[in-house]
């Protein structure tokens, strides 16, 4: 029995991991921030989660938590503030890391939030 083909062959989903860099414009001889893929379609798989009990909001409202981790190969080095692009199931979303990857003998596990801009 091979674990890890096991554990692989359950990630249905593809993602790109992209930096932002900074480099310099040849024409306005200004830097400019791009940017530029670091992986692209790997394999992963994203896990949905929602935390209860519901949170309760200043405006009364309540809001649900939900937690989002993306399995990947453990070998993949992926920076921190990177965009990571998922697709699994149809649906393309843009996620950010939210912790420290939890790195595994077979795979990493890293908890992610919506990707909501660089900084």
């Amino acid at each position: 029995m091979n674990y890890d083909q096991d554990i692989r062959s359950l990630w249905r989903g593809k993602c790109t991991v992209t930096v932002r860099k900074s480099v310099l414009d040849s024409e306005t001889s200004r830097t400019v921030q791009i940017e530029e893929p670091v992986y692209t379609d790997e394999p992963c798989r994203i896990s949905y989660a929602a935390e209860v009990p519901a949170e309760r909001t200043d405006d009364g409202a309540y809001r649900k938590k939900q937690s989002i981790v993306l399995f990947i190969d453990n070998a993949l080095s992926i920076p921190p503030g990177s965009k990571i692009t998922v697709t699994q199931n149809g649906v393309t979303e843009d996620y950010e890391m939210s912790g420290v990857p939890s790195v595994y003998s077979h795979h990493q596990q890293i908890n992610l939030e919506l990707f909501g801009g660089w900084t």
